[in-house]
């Protein structure tokens, strides 16, 4: 593939670049399923839809535990908090200034006051919930650090609490339910031997017992165990029954798809979609999810699609989807190269200096 850097360019994982470039897309086929396939409460009952979200958001956070390592060990805290801001939170309120702005460009004639800073705060949370999270999530275990770099019992325990909290004041229940698997990130990254040790001797037995478990959690999933409904709350035996049922599903589903994606990977590094959804989708994920998320957003404010059928519906699914991803790689292909804009846009220093200068982590 013309201009891309291989495995020999820098050391990053290609293999979990190809997983990452595998979950933004289920990301965005799973909002398209919601907001185009369906236009009512119909998404909650989709085999796909439910297949994807018992996953998606949990392993990329795992992902992101497991990156994110070498930056909560080596960097400093006041370093390594400003580096994931400004790969993070930047480019985030940059997209979010353009939703903004089309949104009031769109609808100036019945746009309400501008809200308060808290509000905007909010807003952008509930746009781009999933930043939010990596950050909260990489800042907490980066204060962790500082009194125990590594022993994993101060994560369980954080994950205990961050569990236990009954906060439900905006994204707090996503980041309760995707905290366990940015720590189990980390975990893996911090005793990779050791996990890989125990796991080597008995991977048939686990494999199969995990993809069992995940088959039955799929099985048994409803429209109340998703985070969006529960909130992770535990009030009464069957909410308690809900979010043990989300959290075992999605680390049973969550481990199973990693090992059958990177097996994939193995097999099929030489092919050229494969090479594309590793190079140019795995290495886009930022960019992708924040495009994505502007546009979904966007449509909550239009009217559309009602009287269409269900083969118009997945057209425009299609068209949307590509469009999405054509849009996101001719932005990443405008602006890689230039200083500043690069970092704002896509969250990255241009591709120069990150050739020049080896990043801490990926």
């Amino acid at each position: 593939m013309p201009g891309a850097r291989t495995p020999e360019a820098n050391d990053r994982d290609l293999g979990l670049d190809f997983a990452k470039g595998v979950l933004i897309t289920l990301v965005i086929v799973g909002h398209l399923i919601q907001y185009v396939v369906y236009r009512d409460e119909g998404f909650w009952e989709s085999p796909c839809f439910k297949w994807i979200y018992m996953f998606h958001m949990p392993l990329f956070m795992a992902i992101s535990g497991y990156l994110s390592w070498r930056a909560l060990l080596r960097k400093s805290f006041t370093q390594a908090i400003g580096d994931r801001a400004m790969q993070l939170l930047l480019p985030m309120l940059f997209w979010y200034a353009l939703l903004e702005t089309a949104k009031l460009a769109a609808f100036s004639s019945s746009a309400s006051e501008p809200g308060s800073v808290l509000q905007c705060l909010n807003d952008s949370a509930g746009t781009y919930w999933f930043i939010w999270a990596a950050f909260v999530s990489f800042l907490l275990v980066k204060i962790l650090s500082i009194f125990n770099r590594r022993s994993p019992w101060i994560l369980f325990v954080s994950v205990i609490l961050v569990a236990l909290a009954p906060v439900t004041f905006s994204i707090s229940p996503l980041i309760r339910y995707t905290f366990p698997f940015f720590c189990l990130g980390v975990s893996f990254a911090q005793s990779r031997e050791w996990w890989t040790s125990i796991t080597r001797s008995h991977k048939p037995l686990l494999i199969t017992f995990l993809s069992i478990a995940a088959l039955v959690c799929f099985l048994a999933w409803r429209k109340d165990t998703y985070i969006y409904n529960n909130l992770a709350l535990v009030h009464d035996m069957q909410s308690a029954k809900n979010v043990l049922l989300m959290l075992l599903g999605s680390a049973a589903a969550s481990a199973i798809v990693i090992v059958l994606v990177l097996q994939c990977w193995k097999v099929g590094r030489s092919n050229r979609v494969t090479r594309f959804i590793t190079v140019e989708l795995g290495q886009s994920t930022l960019l992708l999810y924040l495009i994505q998320s502007t546009v979904f957003r966007l449509m909550d404010s239009i009217q559309y699609g009602e009287l269409w059928d269900l083969t118009t519906r997945l057209a425009v699914a299609g068209i949307l989807g590509g469009a999405i991803v054509a849009v996101a790689l001719m932005v990443r292909w405008i602006v890689r190269d230039i200083p500043y804009l690069s970092q704002l846009v896509l969250g990255a220093p241009p591709r120069s200096a990150c050739l020049k200068y080896q990043p801490a982590d990926n």
